[in-house]
């Protein structure tokens, strides 16, 4: 509780894109499968990839498939930086950190994706109250979120919730707010809680 007796607000917090790195270490495998330099391939990407050369969904499927199964990516990406510190900054400082992620989309690999997400998530020391494996994030009863996945966002926003767009190049055209940093994130919860 904080000064006022009130209940700090649950934060619901996406992974990829947010707290780990996942172009980054999707770009490495992605050169890997195509057979080509990392270099060949733009950092910048849009949503679905295409500029690797993912041009329609069962492509990016395979592809996805391989990266979790073969590269073990949900265990390998890199965290983005500030997310462990400012996490453990907000959950010592009393809000409610809840995990949102919708990594259960690849057809029975499910048992994969929980295993090799909760190795990153104590691996990395980030903390969490709760893992929520959802599409429909507006369904866990966050109060603000964090999420960089432009349909997310807007659909979170559309329904009323307070939505802090991470920044990257898949959402360029999000309006704010925005954060470019944990940082920032940390400074927006604090000015709307």
């Amino acid at each position: 509780m904080d000064k006022q007796g009130k209940d700090k607000p649950v934060i619901g917090v996406d992974l990829d894109g947010v707290c780990a790195d996942f172009y980054r270490r999707m770009r490495e495998i992605a050169a890997e499968w195509f057979e080509t330099s990392v270099e060949e391939l733009p950092e910048d990407v849009s949503y679905g990839l295409k500029e690797w050369g993912v041009r329609e969904p069962k492509q990016y499927e395979s592809l996805h498939r391989y990266a979790l199964h073969q590269r073990e990516l949900f265990k390998t990406m890199p965290m983005i930086p500030g997310a462990r510190k400012y996490l453990r900054k907000l959950s010592d400082e009393g809000y409610h950190i809840r995990i949102i992620t919708h990594r259960l989309f690849i057809h029975y690999s499910h048992a994969s994706a929980v295993e090799q997400t909760v190795a990153w998530l104590d691996g990395n020391g980030i903390p969490y109250w709760d893992l929520c494996f959802m599409k429909e994030k507006s369904e866990v009863g966050a109060d603000i979120y964090v999420e960089d996945s432009p349909d997310n966002v807007l659909q979170l926003r559309k329904k009323g919730f307070y939505t802090i767009c991470f920044a990257n190049s898949t959402n360029k055209d999000i309006a704010s707010p925005r954060a470019s940093s944990w940082k920032e994130v940390y400074s927006m919860i604090h000015r709307i809680s």
